[in-house]
């Protein structure tokens, strides 16, 4: 009883506290029913961990599954910063490539790439491609509102028909 106070009071995660209360409040011959009000559970939730702490004690309430271990560690993980950091362009399957061959590791989904451009404070999204025939000096005309130079690139440019409704 003393195993099972103290690993109350070591702040377990919240679903092995309420096991564990649980079993304790059952232990001091508290009923189901009572029991099951108060922590709003099922008495097969209190039967099934009841047992499970009398067969394995403390283990038996505690959680199984401990969540999965990250692809890359964090040097990794910096290594990859960096060198998304140093270079100028940056494709998504570049950094597939370059992951892939550096640390052997394949993410299945594409968002675990782009949090890594995230991170690196690069946006992922497509950019739109500049016009190979932009001219800056008809564009700055332009934006000075130079009406001559904004009459002359419109000639320039093919004219829109005017559909007539009738």
């Amino acid at each position: 009883m003393k195993e099972l106070d103290t690993f109350i009071s070591s702040n377990p995660d919240p679903r092995e506290l309420k096991r564990a209360i649980a079993v304790r409040m059952t232990l001091r011959g508290h009923p189901h029913r009572e029991i099951m009000k108060i922590l709003r559970v099922s008495s097969g939730f209190i039967s099934k961990w009841k047992q499970a702490f009398v067969i394995n004690g403390i283990e038996g309430i505690k959680l199984g599954y401990q969540g999965s271990f990250a692809y890359l560690n964090s040097e990794e993980k910096t290594q990859v910063i960096s060198w998304l950091k140093e270079k100028n362009t940056w494709n998504l399957n570049e950094l597939e490539y370059y992951i892939a061959e550096q640390f052997n590791v394949t993410f299945s989904a594409k968002s675990s790439y782009y949090d890594l451009f995230h991170e690196a404070g690069i946006s992922w999204k497509k950019s739109q491609k500049t016009n190979p025939r932009k001219d800056p000096e008809p564009v700055a005309r332009k934006k000075r509102c130079d009406p001559a130079a904004v009459s002359a690139a419109r000639e320039g440019a093919p004219r829109k028909k005017k559909l007539n409704s009738f």
